[in-house]
């Protein structure tokens, strides 16, 4: 059976900044940029009218502290940014990430026992450092500070344990049952990252993420952290990254029968981009036989940065 993408499994992150009129350039990020809200709402109607329905947002704050308070503030950048879509879009899908590497001074994804682990190092396990029950509490008040500005859809991408259970909890408590999660649930310590860590300032000050993020070099642990996001109250899981996980992508698919997105990351598009440019192949044609191969995996939605690109070439 063939195999047709098609604009309704497309999904295009953004990046939030403070100020007005900024379209700040990434550098080694072709194409994308850093916006503030105003310029964020003019891309978002040209993204519109060339049928993209579902957004995804990242938040570059200003201020950053150990322990990332600044990213469930009321007044942070991506609140203010889902409510101002959802005022100009009613309905467009709005999902918000919900991490702390953005927000923390040290970059990790929670909040540390200590601001410098004494163990920590250029391969450290810092999963052993991370304050579990401090970090839960800030991610179920960042989802709730995002559900009220809005939000359709919360991600928490910080691969903390009990993460969606957590924040189905409060949510729920908050009176945002509609509000639903998509949970990071198999999400991979990379070398792909790489492009967006500067695009959300993001890279970590020491060790690294590969104590609370997936090895690549095992299926097992991956479906378990999907089976387990499923039973806490996730509405739909995720694979991250996607072009060196498509076995992964496929085995999710084929044992569960539940809805599925994968994360086409910054790295595997900017590999793309900067072989076109050297004319080493057909932008369009490689775009199709990527987000193709995505799809035949078994993917519902594709969270990719080369969403408008394959829209426009879809229309």
């Amino acid at each position: 059976m063939a195999i047709s993408l098609n604009k309704d499994n497309l999904v295009y992150p953004y990046f939030v900044v403070d100020g007005k009129n900024e379209k700040q350039v990434i550098r080694d990020f072709p194409g994308i940029f850093r916006l503030s809200i105003g310029s964020l709402i003019k891309d978002i109607e040209d993204a519109k009218r060339l049928g993209i329905g579902k957004v995804l947002l990242f938040g570059v704050p200003k201020h950053k502290d150990d322990s990332g308070m600044s990213a469930y503030d009321e007044k942070n950048i991506v609140v203010r940014a889902a409510r101002e879509i959802k005022k100009e879009f009613p309905g467009l899908v709005v999902i918000t990430d919900l991490c702390l590497c953005a927000y923390t001074a040290h970059g990790h994804c929670g909040i540390l026992t200590e601001v410098r682990p004494r163990h920590s190092g250029p391969r450290s396990d810092l999963g052993q450092s991370i304050d579990r029950g401090r970090t839960l509490e800030a991610l179920a008040r960042i989802a709730l500070a995002h559900a009220e500005a809005g939000a359709d859809w919360v991600a928490p991408s910080a691969m903390a344990k009990k993460q969606v259970r957590v924040i189905r909890k409060a949510l729920d408590k908050g009176g945002f049952k509609k509000t639903k999660i998509l949970g990071y649930s198999a999400k991979f310590a990379s070398n792909f990252y790489g492009p967006f860590r500067q695009a959300a300032d993001s890279a970590p000050a020491f060790g690294d993420r590969s104590g609370y993020q997936l090895n690549f070099v095992s299926s097992g642990p991956a479906l378990r952290e999907i089976a387990d996001d499923i039973s806490e109250g996730a509405d739909m899981v995720m694979v991250k990254p996607a072009l060196g996980y498509l076995d992964i992508v496929n085995e999710a698919r084929r044992k569960f029968d539940f809805p599925l997105a994968v994360y086409n990351v910054s790295g595997e598009y900017a590999f793309i981009k900067y072989g076109a440019k050297k004319k080493l192949w057909d932008e369009k044609k490689m775009v199709f036989e990527v987000l193709t191969s995505i799809k035949r995996a078994g993917a519902d939605w594709i969270i990719t940065y080369h969403a408008k690109d394959a829209a426009k070439w879809l229309s």
